[in-house]
């Protein structure tokens, strides 16, 4: 077997009888020595990186404390581990005198030979900690860049300390960071808003836009949250979420388009036959009081189609900025389109609302979101059965809302895909449902900065499940517009 390699030494002594008796030694105990006699030497072996140095302090042509400060000095040679010694300088300032240069040991003749050894050892021991250290560090630095998501630590002050590549990349030409900057005023030019560090509790996460890209903040403390700690600031790239979430967002109001569109169809069908007979009727009447009252009835069948006309636009169409909406009328509206079909199953919308209640939120994005609500609980509503549908104000951690219930008496949702309902591409319906409504529903109602939420039983007396929104009263963040 090859024998194990022997730790490389270089004894740097201007006295050869000195080199001499320390050479036996370290090569009796173990290890392989180069020698030399003079700085300039010492310096240029220093470079084929011996373990350790042990390096007289009084050489012939560059004094050992400047032959160590030079070893340390340079990123090649700083790891070697250098033991100083001396016969001559043997008091104490001399001994700070080399640590200070950079000497990881100093020992003064005579010297004993199990000091020596023992000391060479423990600096081979802690240059080995050190590379392990060192590995350590840059394969953590290699995977802190490797990192898709942007992270920088913050100081209890407020100054960076460190981030990976993604950070730099996301921030991008806005800032050009350095160690040390304020943090507040970097983030304030980036997003336009220093309230992620400023806040002093909690976990903050919000979305921003940069140049043309969605990123989302997360900041955390670290250790016990509150004032005076450090903080991580969190930068994700969610652009491409955002295009794939939009994506299958208008898809699925596509597709609820055209489920409304059936029932559309069906409640504009019957004033169209009413608009029709009336005009016959006028046309073929010679009383101007008959013909006048024919005309009033058409032109109320004509307000019932536009009605509904304008209806079905706000569902497709809706507006840029979030407006002021009565739940109730809304919710009515869109229980009304789907009567017909319901009552086709002899299923009936039973609403009790309470009036005056209004939110500020996107009346099209809510419209989806009954109608996916109202139109599950018809279908799973039993024939001769009523869905209940209640709107009422409540007051909710504080916030002031609506509390929108709606309940049928269908036969429960089964306890084991109670934790998946919300999941989207997640459905009971087979090739008849695309998995999309409710996950859509859900992720309208938190762009509201509401909540969704249901109950449901299988017991047979009491079987039925009821959905419940909650629409909070407050203005919504520009930012859960979509």
């Amino acid at each position: 077997m090859p024998s194990a390699i022997r730790p490389r030494v270089l004894v740097a002594d201007d006295r050869e009888e000195n080199r001499y008796v320390l050479s036996r030694v370290l090569d009796g105990a173990g290890f392989d020595c180069v020698q030399t006699g003079t700085g300039r030497q010492a310096l240029e072996l220093a470079q084929t990186l011996p373990d350790v140095i042990v390096l007289d302090v009084r050489l012939p042509d560059i004094s050992g404390y400047e032959v160590c400060r030079r070893i340390k000095d340079d990123p090649r040679t700083a790891s070697v581990s250098v033991l100083q010694i001396s016969a001559s300088f043997v008091s104490s300032d001399d001994r700070v005198r080399a640590l200070e240069a950079g000497a990881d040991g100093y020992l003064t003749h005579p010297i004993d030979r199990m000091v020596l050894v023992a000391t060479v050892r423990a600096l081979l021991r802690l240059r080995t900690a050190e590379a392990v250290a060192r590995k350590a560090a840059e394969q953590w630095q290699s995977t802190f860049d490797a990192l898709a998501e942007g992270i920088a630590l913050v100081n209890a002050g407020g100054s960076l300390i460190r981030w990976n590549r993604a950070f730099e990349e996301i921030c991008g030409c806005k800032a050009h960071m350095k160690a040390g900057d304020d943090a507040v005023a970097l983030i304030e030019k980036l997003l336009g808003t220093a309230e992620p560090l400023k806040r002093r509790e909690g976990r903050y996460n919000a979305e921003f836009a940069i140049a043309n890209r969605t990123v989302e903040l997360s900041v955390n403390s670290v250790g016990t949250e509150g004032a005076g700690k450090e903080k991580i600031l969190i930068l994700a790239d969610i652009t491409d979420r955002k295009l794939a979430e939009y994506a299958i967002l208008t898809a699925e109001k596509l597709a609820a388009t055209g489920k409304l569109a059936n029932a559309i169809a069906h409640e504009i069908n019957n004033p169209l036959e009413a608009l029709t007979n009336l005009i016959y009727l006028a046309g073929s009447s010679t009383s101007l009081e008959s013909i006048q009252g024919f005309l009033a009835h058409a032109n109320e069948e004509l307000a019932r189609i536009s009605r509904i006309t304008k209806q079905s636009l706000a569902f497709h169409r809706d507006s840029q900025r979030p407006v002021l909406v009565d739940v109730g009328a809304l919710v009515s509206e869109v229980a009304a389109l789907f009567e017909r079909s319901a009552a086709v199953r002899h299923v009936r919308f039973v609403c009790k609302v309470q009036p005056g209640i209004t939110i500020c939120g996107f009346p099209g994005q809510l419209t989806q979101v009954f109608g996916n609500l109202i139109r599950n609980a018809a279908e799973a509503a039993p024939t001769d059965s009523e869905v209940a549908i209640r709107i009422k104000s409540v007051h909710r951690a504080g916030r002031e809302g609506a509390r929108i219930t709606i309940h049928d008496r269908g036969s429960g949702i089964p306890p084991d895909i109670k934790h998946k309902l919300f999941d989207p591409f997640f459905t009971t319906k087979d090739l008849k449902g695309s998995g999309l409504g409710l996950w859509v529903s859900k992720t309208l109602v938190v762009k509201h900065e509401g909540t969704i939420r249901f109950r449901s039983s299988e017991c047979v007396h009491r079987c039925g499940t009821t959905f419940e929104v909650f629409l909070p009263m407050g203005n919504m963040r520009p930012q859960n517009a979509i």
